[in-house]
């Protein structure tokens, strides 16, 4: 009796592992198993663990704004060229003057489809006071496209152009640089955050 239990348990086991492996190869050849994984890490976003550390950047506008130490001003790199969604190709040096959001990501990255909505809201929100700049990594820009007008995020999109400057180098994705308007980088962001923190706008508007 107690053989023929331990069967079934096994029998069991195994279905269950089979319908587990049915599941994930489903979900990875249709290309979900990237928004399901990114829905799962915006819940974890929601906790707020991942937003950006407001007192950080605190501090960097406030060495920003001290004039007798210059030093801890880093000028950003403009010298940058993107593709835009018409496949025309535009400069970085075309937004100077402005504060710059400007966001690292790809489709098949979690982490950036989990924090693209609240980019989403912030940019809705702040409308043209500040630029935003998504720059997708995708091998297809088509695809990248596609992805965002399926999701219906009203997002500037590009892709690069050429090499990027090695002050954007970054070997992680998402990564967001934000570039003040007097032209120094404000914050480097490497990994996900829910950038639709209130604190987080009121920096950006410290930024102009």
């Amino acid at each position: 009796m107690k053989k023929d239990k331990k069967q079934d348990a096994g029998k069991k086991t195994r279905i269950l592992y089979g319908i587990f492996a049915v599941v994930a190869i489903t979900l990875y050849v249709t290309g979900m198993h990237t928004e399901v994984m990114g829905f799962a890490q915006r819940g974890i976003l929601a906790t707020g663990l991942f937003n950006p550390d407001l007192k950080e950047i605190t501090k960097v506008q406030e060495d920003r704004n001290n004039q007798g130490d210059a030093s801890k001003l880093i000028k950003a790199d403009f010298n940058l060229n993107l593709i835009d969604i018409n496949g025309k190709t535009v400069s970085l040096k075309e937004m100077k003057g402005k504060v710059i959001f400007m966001n690292f990501w790809a489709t098949w990255c979690p982490p950036c489809v989990a924090e693209m909505p609240s980019i989403a809201k912030i940019q809705e929100e702040m409308g043209d006071e500040v630029v935003f700049v998504m720059l997708s990594f995708d091998n297809d820009f088509e695809v990248a496209k596609a992805f965002t007008e399926r999701k219906d995020f009203n997002l500037p999109i590009y892709a690069p152009a050429d090499n990027l400057p090695t002050m954007y180098q970054s070997s992680a994705l998402p990564t967001t640089y934000i570039i003040g308007a007097d032209g120094n980088l404000a914050l480097t962001h490497k990994g996900m955050a829910d950038y639709s923190d209130p604190g987080f706008k009121k920096f950006l508007n410290g930024l102009k």
